[in-house]
């Protein structure tokens, strides 16, 4: 039985959660673009599948509306697969569990989806309509948009004839975005030589943190389990002889880190088990409330291992301790609201290497240039392998556009109030589309949707369907 199926607007819903049944993490694309072919063909539509698995279906206007400028509704299809340590869902193959709370939509311990889930449920239920108004309409579903932007990088937009673009993918009802950052993952390999050593293993985890977007949420300084675990490391090298093993945190480097642990050996385990104690007690005073299920374990038994060398443990946690992290500038034009950040996203260790995945964003392009050279720099003190990937544009703010201000019109004829007209400190694709066709005027919107990235996400169901009628009434003014 449908969980959803008694909610409004009908439709929307009933997409979004025959959306959730269909696996769409990031790079595991192909299910979702074949389920969109089909949802075009069962309806005669125009469809375009490119060979990453993009989609483009088009729909011509309802009558009056039949020679009236194309609008572009745009989102990706892709959404950050993260789930709670006890659960078995299998992102690959297993549908989400839906279910609703207070007023939202969420899944059982796992992320929703609804980024960007439901920018592609608004469009299939426009797609599938018959009695609402609206110009020909172009549907642009991207892939691997959460890790570097790969579909939109890669699509060909010559077959786009509409200039207004509709990003729905953002969380915030009520604000209308302008422009977002631009983006890059930045990668620290650091070698490491080994030696058998005995004595006590110490095993320390940091798990129960919030974590939430890297960019959005950087800002709210939310604690992240890599550079924890790293405060811990530091802390333990002070005044003990500690040999690292192993350091692992994080999985998406978009992702602040809920959890992470390391493994050392030391030949005095009652002391390393103290500090760790010492240290779980001072980041509950630093936290305070903001993160209320913090928990820092460890556990201690003797045995032997293949640790990292005295010279490459001192190198790896001073790479991981001191290595730039969080808000690096704030904008000049806009007071509040962050310029330049970075993530640190994925601490993974191998028998030859520790690895440190960085996401970089930035809304100012000499600052993306700064923060490249930054990071070479640091490859050079930690002797690592420094890699850059994914690159794309911020989308800068366009004084002139013409949708902006009809959407803050009507934004206002709804509700009675002025909607928020800013940027965010996250990726969009407006910036890679735009730059593909230059002509376009772009704007990004979205009911609320809360913690994203993370496996509090949440829909709000109220808020779903007030852009909905938002998304409506803009249509009908278009002709």
């Amino acid at each position: 039985m449908a969980v959803l199926d008694h909610l409004e607007p009908k439709k929307v819903f009933q997409y979004f959660e025959e959306l959730s049944s269909v696996p769409r993490g990031t790079f595991y694309n192909e299910k979702i673009s074949n389920w969109c072919v089909e949802f075009a063909q069962a309806r005669n539509l125009e469809c375009i599948q490119d060979g990453m698995g993009n989609i483009i279906i088009k729909k011509p206007g309802t009558p009056g509306y039949e020679n009236s400028d194309p609008v572009i509704i745009q989102g990706h299809m892709d959404m950050v697969c993260e789930k709670t340590e006890d659960s078995d869902h299998d992102f690959e193959n297993d549908p989400l569990e839906l279910y609703i709370e207070d007023g939202f939509i969420k899944a059982k311990n796992t992320t929703l989806g609804g980024d960007d889930g439901i920018a592609m449920a608004y469009a299939l239920a426009l797609l599938d309509s018959d009695d609402i108004p609206h110009p020909p309409l172009e549907a642009i579903f991207t892939v691997d948009e959460e890790v570097g932007m790969g579909g939109a990088n890669y699509i060909d937009m010559s077959c786009i004839k509409g200039n207004i673009l509709f990003n729905i993918d953002s969380d915030v009802e009520g604000t209308i975005l302008a422009g977002c950052a631009g983006g890059i993952l930045e990668t620290l390999d650091m070698p490491v030589e080994r030696e058998i050593k005995s004595g006590y293993l110490v095993d320390i985890k940091v798990r129960g943190l919030r974590g939430g977007h890297s960019g959005s949420q950087i800002h709210e300084q939310r604690g992240n389990a890599n550079k924890l675990i790293a405060r811990i490391l530091n802390s333990l090298n002070q005044d003990s002889e500690i040999y690292l093993v192993t350091a692992e945190g994080g999985s998406k480097d978009n992702v602040i880190a809920s959890s992470a642990q390391a493994q050392i050996i030391t030949p005095d385990g009652e002391k390393a088990a103290a500090l760790v104690k010492e240290m779980e007690a001072i980041f509950r005073s630093e936290f305070s409330s903001d993160e209320p299920d913090l928990e820092v374990t460890c556990t201690v038994k003797e045995g032997f291992a293949a640790v990292c060398t005295k010279e490459s443990t001192d190198r790896i946690i001073f790479g991981l301790f001191c290595s730039p992290y969080g808000v690096q500038g704030l904008s000049r034009d806009l007071p509040g609201l962050v310029e330049t950040s970075l993530n640190l996203g994925i601490v993974r260790t191998s028998a030859e290497k520790v690895s440190m995945v960085f996401y970089v964003r930035s809304s100012s392009n000499s600052k993306m240039t700064e923060m490249k050279y930054i990071f070479r720099a640091w490859a050079k003190a930690l002797h690592a392998e420094q890699s850059e990937d994914g690159e794309y544009p911020a989308w800068m703010y366009q004084k002139d556009s013409k949708i902006r201000p009809l959407m803050v019109e009507t934004y206002k004829e709804l509700t009675g109030e002025d909607p928020i007209v800013t940027t965010v400190h996250a990726g969009l694709e407006c910036g890679l589309l735009s730059g593909k066709k230059p002509t376009l005027d772009c704007v990004s919107f979205g009911p609320f949707n809360y913690d994203i990235h993370s496996v509090n996400e949440r829909l709000d169901i109220a808020s779903t369907q007030r852009t909905w009628e938002l998304l409506k009434a803009v249509l009908a003014k278009l002709k």
